[in-house]
């Protein structure tokens, strides 16, 4: 299969590295927001774009599953010799950080999972087939102009208008094609390990936005009632990237719970 591009930063001596795994578009650069925040505290960075995504060009199989996902993540701890990682996932990356703790639990020292779910829910089913409808019937960029109102609330989006514009167009430039989106969409859609999260023993930090119009908080709610270890940050705005949205505030959140799941053992 063709090779993914990675980007390593931070510190190469850091004690901890964190991995960072995107949405649905599935670009290392969602998660500028949070970059400089964890290499200042001291953490060594991943991020990468995802198989069949900007700079990791691959024609997706129609079977294309969350599981093969994970495996892409475990090709790239493995080719930066990262035994074990601290794994930050965006929606749909959040379903591959689930995948990976139940497939390759040694791997993974803890999951940060945004705006992310366990199992299909009508109102997601409902959104995805009308982004899907629009794509089919209109085209790419009819789909990236829609995608702005899954993503922010309407009062972020119009105060931002040139930044959310610049966005669209970067996403219709770099759209991965009509064939490789439908093979992702299908994939977030099948996914469903609602009835193995208790086997899931790494800390998780559940984050969601209340006001998430794609993906229910309720989603991330069953994620913390099913899981084990889980700290829970629920914020009343921010939409399904308020890492992007309220970024300086979910900062503070993941900071210090990477903190908290880093620091050393103390001897009872």
């Amino acid at each position: 299969m063709s090779a993914l591009h990675y980007e390593v930063h931070g510190p190469s001596g850091a004690a901890a590295t964190v991995l960072l795994s995107s949405g649905l578009g599935g670009s290392a650069g969602f998660w500028q927001p949070q970059l400089g925040a964890l290499i200042v505290a001291g953490y060594r960075v991943i991020a990468y774009d995802q198989r069949g995504t900007g700079r990791s060009p691959a024609a997706l199989p129609e079977a294309y599953a969350i599981a093969d996902m994970a495996r892409d993540v475990i090709e790239i701890l493995d080719a930066t010799n990262t035994s074990q990682c601290h794994f930050a996932g965006h929606a749909l990356g959040g379903l591959v950080g689930l995948q990976l703790a139940l497939d390759a639990p040694s791997r993974i020292a803890s999951l940060a999972l945004v705006n992310a779910w366990s199992k299909p829910n009508p109102h997601s089913t409902r959104c995805f087939d009308a982004r899907l409808a629009l794509l089919g019937a209109c085209g790419p960029r009819a789909y990236v102009e829609a995608q702005p109102i899954f993503l922010y609330p309407a009062a972020w989006a119009a105060g931002n208008a040139q930044r959310v514009a610049d966005e669209v167009d970067h996403a219709f430039a770099h759209f991965p094609g009509e064939a490789n989106m439908r093979a992702r969409i299908a994939a977030l859609r099948a996914f469903d390990v609602d009835a193995r999260l208790a086997d899931i023993a790494a800390p998780a930090l559940i984050a969601a936005a209340r006001d998430d119009t794609l993906v229910p908080w309720t989603c991330s709610q069953r994620l913390a009632d099913g899981m084990r270890d889980v700290t829970l940050d629920f914020v009343p705005h921010g939409g399904h990237a308020h890492s992007v949205t309220e970024a300086e505030a979910f900062n503070r959140s993941l900071l210090d719970f990477l903190s908290r799941v880093s620091a050393p053992a103390v001897p009872a």
